[in-house]
């Protein structure tokens, strides 16, 4: 008789992982402030039979599971929302202003749910299982914060980094890329300040209006896609916040920009921030503004690639579980991580090389809405919701098992690699 499959298995530790995940959901936390969930999180690994460090990087977590002698198999979750107001409708929704809107919550309960199963599965594999719960992904700075607080040094090198990502997929499903494409895009986040000088709205010829400045800018970096990037590139240019004055009369002193810019390579991503400053330099210029704009990176990442060889084996195993029909082909997307500083990316940081990183996409819609999302007609309902909205909301009856099952099968592949 055949053992088991994982599907089936990973309904035994579903009760917990689900339990986890509508807590999780209910009270999430915003980059850098993820101090319940972490505490939430660790507590669930513990409870799984992990030796669990809290406080690595800010609020990383890292639970070690031992299995005797072989490869060290790191299982990487984030643990930070967004600062996005939850519009699902669901009964366990937020009741605060951020929203786990890009599935967090849901590969931490996995990565849980994964670390118990693999516990009771020891006598499938060998080695040590490394979970990590890490913080603030959505702006870039977390995974820098882990590595640059030795994450490598004090909890050993890893032989493979695994990590997935909930998408507006059909349950059950699951995407990787094929070799020589990024899974996600190089990316850079920037803080602008344009200077003006204050004065009465009466009088605006007596001032410096930064306001006008910061429109002229927002105008004007649209060109840096639609002029100045070759036709063959991808980049994305977007000004997420633009802040300034604080009553409509009052002309301010300074106006302050939130820009995000994706590329395809990490020479595009260059060009266009070369682009940036020039235009933003030039358009302060032009407003005759009494200094220079200040314009700061405050956090940057390279594309991710993940290793071909890794990649080819683990998505065998995953069509092994899932079905042929169901182990997919992702065509990459301009979505961006600080997940490749885990890997050669990061090297200056970690002082390692070589280290290889999986990352696949994860299916979490229920296979009836996307059923309705892709019919044709006049009558045809919205599509459904994508990462970052306020209605983005997984499937957790359908995406949780084998969120689970897809994560163990990956793990337990790379155990028995060597």
């Amino acid at each position: 008789m055949n053992p088991p499959s994982l599907l089936v298995l990973a309904g035994d530790v579903l009760r917990p992982a689900l339990t986890l995940y509508l807590d999780l959901h209910a009270h999430p936390e915003t980059s850098g402030e993820e101090a319940r969930t972490a505490d939430r999180f660790a507590r669930r690994l513990t409870a799984a039979g992990c030796d669990v460090t809290q406080g690595v990087g800010g609020h990383g977590v890292v639970g070690v599971l031992r299995n005797g002698d072989g490869p060290r198999v790191w299982l990487r979750a984030e643990l930070d929302a967004l600062p996005i107001r939850e519009r699902t409708g669901l009964p366990y929704a937020s009741g605060n202003d951020a929203m786990h809107a890009c599935g967090h919550d849901l590969h931490l309960a996995a990565a849980a749910g994964t670390a118990e199963l693999l516990a009771r599965l020891s006598d499938r594999w060998q080695g040590t299982l490394l979970v990590v719960g890490q913080p603030a992904e959505e702006t870039l700075g977390g995974a820098e914060a882990m590595l640059r607080d030795r994450l490598y040094e004090r909890f050993g090198r890893p032989d493979v980094v695994l990590a997935q990502h909930a998408v507006p997929m059909p349950s059950g499903t699951v995407a990787h890329a094929t070799e020589g494409t990024p899974m996600g895009a190089a990316g850079a986040v920037l803080d602008v300040t344009v200077h003006g000088r204050g004065g009465h709205a009466a009088t605006p010829h007596l001032a410096v209006d930064p306001v006008v400045a910061a429109a002229a800018i927002v105008t004007r970096l649209q060109t840096v896609v639609a002029r100045e990037t070759a036709p063959a590139d991808q980049v994305t240019l977007t000004v997420g916040t633009l802040r300034a004055g604080t009553a409509s009369n009052v002309i301010p002193d300074h106006a302050t920009l939130g820009i995000g810019i994706r590329a395809s390579s990490e020479a595009t991503l260059d060009r266009a921030l070369s682009a940036v400053h020039r235009i933003v330099l030039a358009e302060s210029s032009a407003a005759g503004a009494p200094r220079e704009p200040e314009v700061t990176v405050t956090s940057r990442s390279a594309a991710l690639r993940c290793d071909p060889s890794t990649t080819a084996s683990i998505r065998r195993s995953h069509t092994r579980l899932l079905g042929p029909g169901r182990a997919l082909t992702w065509p990459g997307s301009m979505a961006t991580e600080d997940f490749p500083l885990f890997g050669d990316a990061g090297a200056g940081i970690h002082g390692q090389h070589g280290v290889p990183l999986v990352y696949w996409m994860l299916g979490v819609l229920n296979p009836a809405e996307w059923g309705r999302a892709a019919v044709d007609g006049t009558d045809t309902p919205p599509p459904p919701a994508p990462n970052h909205s306020p209605y983005f909301a997984p499937d957790i009856r359908s995406a949780l098992r084998p969120a689970i099952a897809a994560l163990t099968t990956a793990a337990l592949d790379r155990f028995a690699a060597t």
